[in-house]
């Protein structure tokens, strides 16, 4: 758990904080130096509670030790198009002008950088001198690169982003080496409706920044993004956590919504298409795969399945990723309940799910694909248990009145004597009659 605030007699320590009042930040740097080399060696970090590595420094080595080599640099994950499109969607680009005129002092003076990432850890924007950003690149932050701590180890965004609280991060402090040079403080950013972390700001330099000054600046800086948020309301979906219920409802209509919580966006024909599909493949698809599954063999201008990306993104905002394309939070979509109930066998719930065809009117063979999966699927589970009362059910429907296969079952299911058993006579004749098929 993170530490709490600590208060003491005659004094308060504030565990966020990477120096105390008074430390000399030269001395603290050499113990930190000792006791990250200490821990690299023997995973043990040594000292009392108040000692030179604090409990926040300390759980997150331990998180950092199990996913990071100390020497590493931070992947790339966005670069160009991909980059730019992802952030001009993400909500915190409506508040970077305000992080700008409340940080961007700090990040003109040649020694410090602004940066915001979201919460994944990934940063958008890093602003600052020329200088300064060239140095910054050394140990990859940049613009596009992932800054959490499973990426890049102990560092003020990402350990804010994982404790959901404001903290400094000095000198030894980080665990990727690389990175010790640097001072770094963060804070959260928060959806002011819902709740959701959407990422955080930082600014980063040098030792000067481990005062109570720069802690309080960053803090203040969210606070304020927070509540510019919550007093213009947007048009998208905010970025989804681990725990977000995003649901997806495409059965019987060519409309498809995505819901989250309160909020609903109802997708146009193609939209609905690229959303089932990606929801089909949550492992992502390339944009050949992309464009064969909406397209087929039909020879289109690349162009044109970027721009209806682009105009999606703008609907959905950082929910949707690329390179490839995905959904970034797993999304319960009313077919994939379908389908579960047709592997599990069980034909009255699957007839409960059913509320039409997947996207009826779409003619994309991945969407086909998936459609005549589910149709065939409902229909064979009916067929095989033989039960009067669902196939009924079904051929009474609009997607099953000329199901003949249905029909046969049903006909073969009903008892002798039925008053049912004439009608469906009847219907199994018209059909195959329609179908020319010889009389029974």
């Amino acid at each position: 758990m993170a530490p709490e605030d600590a208060e003491s007699e005659g004094a308060v320590t504030n565990p966020w904080l990477a120096l105390e009042s008074g430390a000399d930040a030269t001395e603290r740097a050499g113990e930190l130096r000792r006791a990250h080399e200490r821990f690299l060696s023997a995973g043990a970090i040594d000292g009392p509670i108040d000692g030179p590595v604090r409990a926040v420094v300390a759980d997150s080595w331990r998180r950092s030790a199990r996913a990071v080599d100390p020497d590493a640099l931070a992947p790339l994950e966005l670069t160009d198009a991909g980059l730019e499109e992802y952030r001009s969607a993400h909500p915190l680009a409506k508040v970077l002008p305000l992080f700008r005129d409340l940080l961007g002092g700090i990040a003109d003076d040649g020694r410090h950088l602004l940066a915001v990432c979201d919460a994944a850890g990934r940063l958008l924007w890093v602003e600052g001198h020329r200088g300064a950003r060239a140095r910054a690149e050394r140990m990859n932050f940049v613009a596009g690169a992932r800054w959490d701590e499973s990426h890049a180890g102990t560092n003020a965004p990402g350990v804010a982003l994982t404790v959901g609280h404001p903290v400094q991060i000095f000198a030894a402090e980080h665990f990727a080496v690389p990175v010790q040079p640097w001072t770094c403080a963060a804070a959260p950013v928060h959806d002011p409706h819902t709740g959701r972390l959407l990422g955080a700001v930082d600014v980063t330099g040098g030792d000067n920044l481990a005062s109570p000054y720069s802690l309080a600046l960053v803090q203040a800086a969210a606070r304020a993004a927070e509540a510019h948020l919550a007093s213009n309301h947007g048009a998208t979906l905010p970025v989804a956590g681990p725990a977000s219920a995003v649901t997806l409802t495409a059965l019987g209509r060519d409309d498809a919504v995505l819901t989250e919580g309160p909020r609903r966006i109802r997708l146009g024909p193609r939209h609905s298409e690229i959303v089932v599909l990606l929801a089909c493949h949550p492992g992502g698809l390339s944009s050949d795969q992309l464009s064969a599954e909406l397209y087929g063999d039909r020879m289109l201008n690349p162009v044109t399945l970027r721009a209806e990306l682009s105009r999606l993104r703008h609907r959905l905002g950082p929910l949707l990723d690329s390179r490839p394309y995905r959904l970034r939070v797993p999304v319960r979509a009313d077919f994939q309940t379908l389908a579960e109930h047709l592997a599990d066998a069980n034909p009255d719930a699957a007839l409960r799910a059913y509320r039409g065809p997947l996207l009826p009117g779409s003619d994309a063979p991945g969407v086909v694909w998936q459609r005549r999966l589910l149709d065939d699927g409902v229909r064979d589970l009916l067929v095989a248990r033989r039960d009067p009362a669902l196939l009924e059910r079904w051929t009474r429907a609009p997607w099953g009145r000329d199901d003949i296969v249905a029909w046969q079952a049903l006909l073969a299911a009903l008892p002798a004597g039925s008053p049912a058993r004439a009608r469906a006579g009847r219907r199994v004749r018209d059909l195959d009659a329609e179908y020319g098929l010889p009389s029974r």
